[in-house]
């Protein structure tokens, strides 16, 4: 049984000052995700995402379809009680501590008092705020919330973990932990869906992403599969501190270090490649193919105008 069925999902808003105009941020979608895996969901800002992940937790009415979570209605209660999410945006009572927020959560969720106690204080430890648990949430950080909010999504220990930007506001380190608790959830035998604009993450941890854009799905399948059918690219490096003109007209990516030069281009134009460095009598020191990218394939599908900063979200 999938743990995630999404069946032609899809949500149109209507926009204007007399709400008239529709405007569509998700096209039928349809979407498995299997049992114990991480799924990765992408695409530039606008695309879907957060719409999609909301529909799912029913906070957003969809337009149409519908979608199956471990074979039930996400409105089933037995169904969301078994499921964990962290918004985008997460906002908490800034006068609560850590411990006070946790403690509030595990009563929502019917944990018993005496076990709750010892779940708040090891999922404290376990996102890395086991010092912190006695501090007011508005004294945290942007990342430290972030961590509060994954202990909340996981703190009654539910099959389903749906994280929508798990990573915003951390530092190097703080995604590096993430990255494992996201990691030993899986080896626990959980499922995790998350969104993310980090595409090196996603390349890391994903056994399977999803490429969103303009509403429509561009791409599913594991990375490896996917970057295959992207062109691939070598590198060429030789002696000197020119590069003949006639490399450029093949497109080439030119980059001057030092005594050499460093030359990327579509693998298709390798011999045309050589034959110009041979007739200009330059001396070639290594010829490397350059493995294809998430991001690769990424931009290929929603195009290199789309990709900011960590390549949207």
């Amino acid at each position: 049984m999938p743990a995630i069925e999404i069946l032609g999902l899809e949500k149109t808003y209507h926009v204007g000052f007399w709400r008239k105009q529709a405007k569509r941020a998700l096209h039928p979608l349809q979407l498995t995700v299997a049992e114990g895996e991480i799924f990765g969901f992408l695409g530039p800002n606008g695309a879907g995402k957060t719409t999609t992940i909301k529909m799912l937790m029913g906070l957003v009415f969809p337009s149409g379809g519908t979608a199956r979570v471990l074979g039930g209605s996400i409105s089933d209660p037995a169904v969301r009680a078994q499921v964990g999410f962290l918004p985008e945006q997460p906002y908490f009572y800034d006068y609560l501590t850590a411990r006070e927020l946790l403690e509030y959560y595990g009563q929502l969720s019917g944990i018993p008092g005496q076990e709750r106690r010892q779940k708040v204080k090891a999922m404290l430890e376990r996102v890395g705020l086991g010092e912190a648990g006695n501090v007011q949430l508005r004294k945290f950080s942007k990342g430290m919330l972030q961590r509060v909010g994954i202990a909340q999504a996981i703190l009654h220990d539910p099959k389903i973990v749906i994280f929508d930007e798990p990573m915003s506001g951390l530092d190097p380190m703080g995604r590096r932990e993430v990255r494992d608790l996201i990691e030993q959830l899986k080896q626990e035998g959980k499922t995790v869906f998350f969104s993310t604009h980090i595409l090196s993450d996603a390349e890391a941890l994903c056994d399977r992403v999803a490429i969103l854009h303009q509403g429509q799905l561009r791409g599913v399948g594991a990375v490896a599969e996917l970057t295959a059918n992207v062109q691939g690219k070598i590198e060429l490096i030789w002696s000197g501190t020119t590069a003949p003109a006639a490399l450029k007209a093949i497109s080439a990516e030119l980059h001057v270090s030092g005594d050499t030069v460093r030359a990327v281009l579509a693998e298709d134009r390798q011999e045309s490649a050589l034959d110009i460095l041979k007739q200009s009598g330059l001396r070639l020191i290594s010829l490397t193919p350059v493995r294809s990218s998430l991001e690769d394939y990424f931009v290929s599908q929603v195009g290199p105008d789309k990709i900011s900063a960590g390549a949207g979200s």
